[in-house]
């Protein structure tokens, strides 16, 4: 059997083992979080490196990919120095492959809904899913980025993809050699709620990006929202339907009641390829058409 494992410097509250088939070879996809600890991570990774054929960087990003070039966050770095065998993913080849499937996903299923609403979605953090930023924009929706709002507390919209783009070259530098709990929820963090922004909760009638960053300001509700992430647990899907969300739409796929990250859904196609190596762009699109990977729609209210 194969083995993927995602370590993630987020909630081990968050952890979970399966096992599935994909393209007909089993596959043991496991998370284990350790709570904010990068220096617990990096053990981890030093103790399993070689034994599993892919592991994830959870719960933070080895860089962000805007529009073609490569922007690494420095302050993770350290945390995988010890990977000198396994395939390292942080989930950037599927978010620039099937995340970009989303708007044209919700076209088809609820494109009725969300044109009576109004094309309007908020994009949390645009430079951290440029593929999701982009395709959204590119289906004709009228969008916010927030990334100054919920990366850097400051409190400005970004409303064109091309300024998101300008602001990467200008910011992303710096931005990546910050902490990285600075600009992303690390550990029991990941568990606090601070409502803020309402405003462009309420403007929008999709909400779209990482789970964290979404739950971490949110409004107590958000009532007909249409919710577009990832790595829900059932917790998380049960905070949005109280909140009053029409619509859940999961990235990756719902496996026993939780959708998984992109970095441990991309370790487990690296460690079914049996390439061990990362994958190209196409050879993600491969096998996601093989497998009929597409996102998932739930209906909260």
């Amino acid at each position: 059997m194969k083995r993927a494992v995602s370590i993630s410097i987020g909630s081990s509250k968050r952890n979970k083992a399966v096992e599935v088939t994909l393209l007909g070879e089993k596959v043991s996809i496991e998370r284990i979080g350790t709570d904010g600890d990068m220096e617990a991570a990096a053990l981890k990774y030093k103790e399993l490196d070689g034994t599993v054929d892919a592991f994830g960087v959870g719960g933070a990003d080895l860089g962000a990919l805007v529009d073609g070039k490569w922007y690494p966050f420095y302050s993770v770095q350290p945390m995988v120095r010890f990977v000198k065998k396994t395939p390292l993913l942080d989930g950037g080849g599927l978010k620039n492959t099937l995340e970009n499937k989303a708007p044209a996903f919700l076209d088809q299923k609820i494109g009725s809904y969300i044109n009576t609403r109004g094309r309007k979605v908020l994009i949390t953090v645009g430079t951290d899913r440029w593929g999701l930023s982009k395709s959204f924009a590119e289906a004709g929706y009228e969008t916010i980025y927030g990334d100054l709002m919920f990366g850097l507390d400051i409190p400005i919209a970004i409303h064109k993809l091309s300024s998101l783009k300008t602001l990467a070259g200008l910011l992303m530098p710096i931005a990546g050699r910050l902490p990285f709990e600075w600009v992303y929820p690390t550990g029991e963090k990941q568990e606090k709620r601070t409502p803020k922004w309402g405003k462009y909760y309420e403007w929008a009638t999709v909400i779209a990006g990482d789970c964290h960053y979404i739950k971490r300001f949110m409004p107590d509700h958000l009532p007909g929202k249409v919710i577009v992430t990832n790595t829900t647990t059932a917790e998380d899907v049960e905070i949005f339907r109280k909140a009053g969300g029409k619509y859940l739409v999961t990235t990756t796929p719902v496996l026993e009641g939780r959708s998984f990250g992109t970095n441990m859904m991309e370790a487990a196609l690296v460690a079914v390829s049996g390439k061990g190596r990362p994958l190209t762009w196409p050879e993600y699109s491969e096998m996601l058409d093989q497998l009929g990977f597409e996102p998932q729609l739930q209906e909260l209210n």
